[in-house]
């Protein structure tokens, strides 16, 4: 997939809607569209790489500085007894977005999460009052 195609890298450019909670220089952090759990936050750097692999060291501390900082305030925001931090790699790991992400998804006891593609969207209006309530707390 081309950069000028990635949906990443057009949430980026504010060329699409998203639900964003923070943003600085080298990172982005919103709401993802198929949320595994309400709150569900994807980070992402803003420069195109499409896997960990490619993306340098000093890159990959500044995104995961930022999931830190965002998992905090998930956790806040939904009251969530716990949070997973997930980073896949190539389809066969369930990336399904060529542009490289970190999902944090706040979990509560007992919960156990659907596949990804088995969500429906999320609506707007949905998105933006979660990413209201976590930005408050960044």
């Amino acid at each position: 997939m081309s950069r000028e195609n990635c949906i990443f890298c057009r949430i980026v450019r504010k060329e699409i809607p998203a639900s964003i909670v923070y943003e600085d220089s080298k990172v982005i952090a919103f709401m993802d569209i198929r949320p595994l759990s309400d709150g569900h936050t994807l980070v992402i750097p803003k420069k195109h790489y499409d896997t960990v692999y490619e993306i340098p060291d000093n890159q990959n501390a500044s995104i995961h500085k930022a999931v830190k900082r965002v998992a905090i305030a998930v956790k806040k925001a939904t009251a969530a007894d716990g949070i997973s931090i997930i980073q896949q790699n190539e389809k066969a790991a369930g990336q399904e977005i060529p542009h490289m992400h970190v999902h944090v998804i706040p979990r509560y006891v007992g919960q156990n999460l659907a596949r990804s593609s088995d969500i429906p969207l999320a609506s707007r209006n949905k998105l933006a009052h979660f990413s209201m309530r976590i930005a408050h707390y960044l």
